[in-house]
């Protein structure tokens, strides 16, 4: 299937080839017929991407700021290397259309296959779409012209602006900004029995919108003859859909309103406020969230789990639902507002017109529709763009999953290495994948990771899913006599633990988890110059791991495991290594802290066989701005001191430093030890480590949870 991509460097667009997404528990597989192009907020993004890096960062200052902080600490190079990745990662476009339903995922009982329903959210500009349960609705067989459904995004926004702005029937409602939403805003107040005062920088007036009277924005006299329409009282609510640069809609706003009146903003403008008007009258400005409740709520959008309607009347589903009812009874109308369809294929033109126009065209709404393709069913596609190296020096590479680590630096390094072949890719669905081929093609990419199994010409399976499913992907290839390489945390649960082992003792192939810090240059210094082996050491490691909102899946217990295990692995790995002997006792200390509730805070003591003792703190505390990972070793008299893999001083007789402008966390060296490893000329030294580390980790997370 082809789905639309914006390359953010340049604002041009792409349609990207990849396999049809797997049905998931919540989730239903829907074929597009028709998606809507936002000529307010697609516009926006692809001009954005159309602009220079100066102009991108004066529009963007929260990310300049960002980058600020990364560059403080982790050095130039790396900020900019992760900066131009981002930039180079091609964005889906889209949330908003019309489609029939293929498939239904367990859990799904409100649509069936073959029903015609209107999608938000994931409704990309794609050939089929999995939405979950909670962002689409049945459209009715007696709305004949279902195009009109492909606005039910912009319906939800409008709906919700409504909605918060606390509208009545009867009441006046002024609308600043007469684009596609604030046509679609005026429309459903009329149908709510509300007067409705338009008002634009341009009269932008259609016979299908009904206005009690429009008003120039910029009409000086603009807050008098509101008044003048009102009985002198001024509107009782106001809703703004304009985008613009400027105040003036919340400086005009603020003139029009009633006494205790209620503004609410569903546009993007400028909002500094005047106190003394909203002081005088007592005025209440409000922010309509997108399309309604459960926006940016991962439970509800991607788990699928809806509010009770006894405490949310109007979610996201069901504001679409409402606005797909006015279609249906005919009380709101938006056919008019389509000026254009345009053929999917050809959706560089739409593009090309909502942000140059170089032919002048009117537009208002503007639907890419989607035709027949027998190619869209495809579980495997071959990427034709794929040159295939045929030395047989290089590891031909297998890979299931395709996150964000996946392709900001696992395939960027490993392409950087040049001893990988990208053969095959496996992903459920969704964006990541097209991301990933996009920036290193493999051969095929397919929805089927059996197919990397079953493939002679791949030599490694690559696993970097969510942490519940490592244990099985894990055993499954190593049961297929392949090599793997496991994204860190290798398994969940001793259960897990033992299947693995199990698995590669029986098997042929060699098995790496993806603890990269024992391979950094800085670390390896440190082994060097230490003599474990005849005097003891002490390490102190702070991880300053900044906190991650406790709605993310690293924390479920189920998908995740937490931080602790997901993550603090790392630090053990680097201990275990720098030591070189046994580790015999772990124990962690939880904090207890209401504001810090998710078992993210922690001391990791360690101890030896050597009889060197270690120390782990690893806290979701911290500032952004100090170094995410110090560490400290003390030795024979002399004090390692190493800083965010940037920087390493040494004290002892004399002080010494060596700073990288690079940071380097060992993954580059990491991915070239493995490959020495499957070459047959270095012994595979690091699994073993991994294998106790984690085994102690999860008895001492248990230990945590039981007191």
């Amino acid at each position: 299937m082809k789905q639309l991509f914006l390359n953010v460097k340049d604002g041009s667009t792409k349609l990207i080839d990849q396999p049809i997404p797997i049905i998931k528990e919540n989730m239903a597989l829907v074929e597009s017929l028709y998606t809507i192009v936002s000529a307010g907020t697609e516009r926006g993004l692809a001009s954005f991407g159309g602009k220079n890096l100066v102009q991108k960062a004066i529009e963007r200052p929260d990310q300049v700021k960002k980058v600020l902080e990364k560059l403080s600490t982790d050095g130039i190079v790396t900020t900019m290397e992760s900066a131009f990745n981002k930039l180079a990662e091609p964005m889906p476009m889209g949330y908003s259309g019309v489609g029939r339903v293929i498939s239904c995922g367990k859990g799904v009982t409100e649509v069936q296959a073959g029903d015609l329903v209107a999608m938000v959210g994931t409704a990309y500009h794609c050939e089929i779409n999995r939405v979950s349960r909670t962002m689409l609705t049945k459209v009715p067989e007696e709305l004949t012209d279902y195009r009109q459904a492909a606005f039910c995004a912009l319906g939800g926004i409008a709906l919700e602006g409504i909605h918060q702005a606390e509208v009545v029937p009867g009441e006046t409602v002024a609308v600043i900004g007469m684009g596609l939403v604030g046509h679609i805003v005026c429309r459903i107040l009329d149908a709510y029995g509300c007067d409705v005062i338009g008002y634009d920088v341009v009269d932008k007036t259609l016979p299908g919108t009904r206005l009690k009277a429009f008003i120039h924005s910029n009409d000086d006299h603009a807050a008098d003859m509101s008044r003048a329409l009102t009985r002198g009282r001024g509107v009782d609510k106001v809703i703004i859909t304009a985008a613009t640069d400027s105040n003036a809609p919340m400086d005009l706003a603020a003139a029009i309103a009633r006494d205790r009146g209620i503004i609410c903003m569903i546009g993007v403008t400028r909002m500094n406020i005047d106190r003394r008007p909203y002081y005088e009258r007592e005025l209440s400005f409000r922010i309509a969230r997108s399309y309604g409740a459960g926006r940016y709520d991962t439970t509800y959008e991607e788990m699928g789990i809806d509010y009770p309607i006894g405490y949310v009347r109007f979610t996201e589903g069901r504001n679409i639902e409402e606005f797909v009812r006015l279609l249906t009874q005919k009380r709101v109308e938006v056919s008019d507002l389509i000026t254009h369809e345009i053929p999917f294929e050809q959706a560089a033109k739409a593009y090309e017109m909502i942000t140059k126009n170089p032919n002048q065209e009117r537009y208002i709404g503007v639907l890419l529709k989607y035709g027949e393709n027998e190619e869209k069913w495809k579980n495997t596609v071959k990427n034709t763009k794929y040159v295939r190296k045929t030395s047989g020096e290089k590891i031909r590479l297998g890979l299931i999953g395709a996150g964000n680590f996946v392709r900001s630096t696992m395939l960027p390094v490993m392409k950087e290495t040049g001893k990988y072949e990208f053969r095959g890719l496996a992903t459920t669905g969704g964006v990541g994948g097209a991301q990933a081929n996009d920036g290193t093609p493999f051969a095929y990419t397919t929805n089927n990771y059996k197919r990397l199994l079953a493939d002679p010409e791949i030599d490694l399976i690559a696993v970097s899913t969510r942490h519940n499913s490592h244990a099985r992907f894990v055993t499954e290839a190593l049961n297929a006599g392949k090599s793997v390489y496991c994204e860190k945390p290798l398994c969940l649960t001793l259960e897990e633990l033992e299947q693995i082992k199990t698995a590669y003792e029986a098997s042929g192939g060699e098995l790496f988890c993806g603890l990269n810090r024992r391979h950094a240059p800085l670390i390896r210094q440190i082994k060097k110059e230490l003599k474990t082996d005849q005097i003891p050491a002490v390490y102190d490691f702070i991880a300053n791991a900044g906190c991650i909102p406790k709605e993310h899946w690293v924390h479920d217990e189920a998908a995740g495991g937490g931080r602790i295990l997901g993550e603090a692995c790392h630090f053990v790995d680097l201990i275990q290594y720098l030591d070189g002997s046994r580790l015999r006792s772990l124990q962690i200390t939880a904090a207890e802290n209401e504001a810090y509730p998710m078992n993210d805070n922690v001391l990791i003591t360690l101890r030896f066989a050597s009889g060197a003792i270690g120390n782990i703190v690893y806290s979701s505390m911290g500032s952004k701005k100090y170094p995410k990972e110090q560490l400290r070793v003390l030795s024979n008299g002399s004090v390692y001191e190493m800083d965010n893999f940037i920087r390493l001083k040494k004290y002892g007789s004399s002080k010494a430093v060596k700073e990288k402008l690079e940071q380097d966390k060992g993954i580059k060296a990491e991915y070239e030890y493995m490959f020495q490893v499957m070459k047959g000329k270095l012994a595979n030294e690091t699994i073993q480590d991994a294998f106790l580390g984690q085994e102690m980790l999860i008895r001492a997370m248990q230990k945590v949870k039981e007191a």
